[in-house]
This record gives C-alpha cells, structure tokens and sequence, in this order.
C-alpha cells in the first residue's frame, strides 16, 4: 500500500514479462518519471520460460534447473532503476503466475505451447487475476491504463490474458458495489493499447536494408504484410516522443540481458533508424475522449484533455 500522496497524474502499465516494459513504453515511462507523474508497472508473470540468451546461464531454463524467474526478477528490478520507476509488482506478488510459454504458429504468431502448467497465467482464473489487478487500481487510483490488445501484440498467450485481465480490472474496479473490501470504486478516464506504427516499421526495414542488414526486421518486405502488432497510424491516437530518454530506454534493455543482445534487433533498428523507431510510442485509445493533437495529429500526451481533478 502508498503511505505517501501520490502525484496528481498516475500511470497504470500492465504487461505479461519482464523486459516487456521496457520494449513498448520504456520511453514513455521514463518521460512521465521525470515530468513528476507516478508510473505503476505490474508484471504478470517472471518470465520463466524465455529463451536465454547468456550461454553461461542457460542451466537457469525450465527444462533445466528452472531457475529463470528470480534473473529476471532482478533484472527488472535493474530496468526500473534505469527509468526512474520506483513501483513496480507482480501480479498478486512474485510467484503467484507462471510464465505459460509459447510455440510459434505457420503463420509466424505465437500460439500456446502444447504443454502449459497448472499455474500457468494462461490458465488463471479471470476473475481471481483481474481482483489482485483491481485492488491496485483502487490505490493508486491511475487516469490512465496502458496494456497489450487483444491479439497480445504477437500472440503471446500471457499477452492476450494480460489484455483480459487489465480490461476486465479496469471494468471491476468502477463499479462501487463490487468487492468492497478491496477498495473505493475508480473509473480509468483513458485506456490505451500499445502498438507500433506500420509506417514508422517500414521506414526501418527499408533503413536497415540500406546498410546491409538482413536478418531480423531486414528480413521482411518492407511493401509487404505487416505484422499485427503494427497498426496504419490513421489507427493509432497518441505518439509520446520519449526520443530525450532513448539511452536510458536502451540502458534498461540492456538490463534484461538473458532476454535482450546489443547486437539483436531492437538495437539495430535503434543504431540505423535512431530516436524515431524507439524513442517515439505509439497508442491505440480504446477508452475515453480524445485530447488535444499536435501537427501530426496525435495526442503527445496520455493525459491529454484528463481533468487535472480526476
């Protein structure tokens, strides 16, 4: 629980990973910290069953010692320091949801894996999840909500019940007669989807072509299919430009060093394409009137047109 009054503006982030935050809203969650505003993250799961990228720790994997989710932990706890995000949960606490892997589909989206464990957050009960998110709605009491849409950006299976669950919270939690015991009924004013700009995407593709690259994001026609986590940006409503706090995004990618390389996609888009593939954040409104735009006609701020009261 907060002892201390919050800031005025408060941000509710709910993703399914550690690192996830860091690649979708690293920037922005940066930006608002030092603007003052509170920034709340709450991971669903520890990320147990990701790929690890450290040939040194790989008997951490879940096949193995499974001993993954306490790195990753420590590794979130190094990301948040890097963008000055001081609350930061999991989920109903650490441990209480496991990582449900994945398997990647024909079709090039992620599917659940064939063999998903009992505590598995693909397998929580709704409800039950959604409560633990809706007593943290009911204390920090965000204007804000920001989290994956309903395909998970990719698919991922913690990604689509992350979306489930922070929906279904945000809903709960405003309705005065529902659990009592869990806090004072709170509406969210603005609910935004994470998302990528399809333009901005191919614009990358087609610089990392340019010097050479061909693997990763180079690989894929840049006049070609997208995919679904790209979004037309006639689509997309807010464009936070984080682009002043690109190192310390990268800085907390870096953090997640069993999930992330220097030499992987993410920092060779960053390398070629600079502050404009990353350092610009992208966002579906899904909830609540839209704001005052910029030239581009984006909202630059997710509390645009939010009463400073509510």
């Amino acid at each position: 629980m907060t002892s201390a009054p919050l800031p005025a503006q408060r941000l509710l982030l709910v993703h399914a990973h550690p690192d996830d935050e860091s690649i979708g809203n690293g920037a922005t969650m940066a930006k608002y910290v030092a603007m003052g505003r509170h920034v709340t993250l709450i991971t669903c799961t520890a990320g147990e069953q990701g790929e690890i990228l450290v040939p040194e720790l790989e008997h951490l994997a879940a096949d193995r010692d499974d001993a993954l989710g306490p790195v990753r932990k420590d590794e979130l706890e190094a990301a948040m320091k890097e963008l000055g995000v001081t609350d930061h949960r999991f989920l109903g606490g650490f441990g209480t949801y496991r990582d449900s892997g994945m398997q990647w589909h024909a079709e090039g989206h992620a599917i659940p894996a064939d063999d998903v464990r009992d505590n598995a957050f693909w397998k929580a009960d709704l409800t039950e999840a959604a409560d633990h998110l809706v007593a943290v709605i009911r204390e920090v009491r965000p204007q804000v909500l920001v989290t994956y849409d309903e395909f998970g950006g990719y698919g991922h299976p913690d990604h689509v019940q992350a979306h489930r669950v922070a929906m279904y919270a945000a809903q709960l939690a405003a309705v005065d007669s529902y659990r009592r015991d869990l806090g004072a009924a709170h509406e969210i004013a603005k609910i935004y989807w994470s998302t990528m700009s399809e333009e901005k995407m191919r614009e990358g593709m087609r610089a990392l072509r340019a010097q050479g690259e061909t693997s990763g994001f180079a690989a894929m026609d840049p006049d070609g299919p997208m995919p679904r986590i790209a979004t037309p940006e006639s689509d997309i409503a807010a464009a936070v430009d984080g682009s002043e706090f690109l190192d310390a995004k990268m800085a907390a990618l870096t953090a997640h060093a069993t999930q992330i390389t220097t030499d992987g996609p993410f920092f060779a888009l960053s390398n070629n394409v600079g502050a404009s593939a990353f350092g610009v954040e992208y966002y579906r409104l899904v909830k609540g009137v839209r704001g005052p735009v910029g030239e581009d006609g984006f909202e630059t701020d997710l509390f645009a047109g939010i009463d400073a009261d509510a």
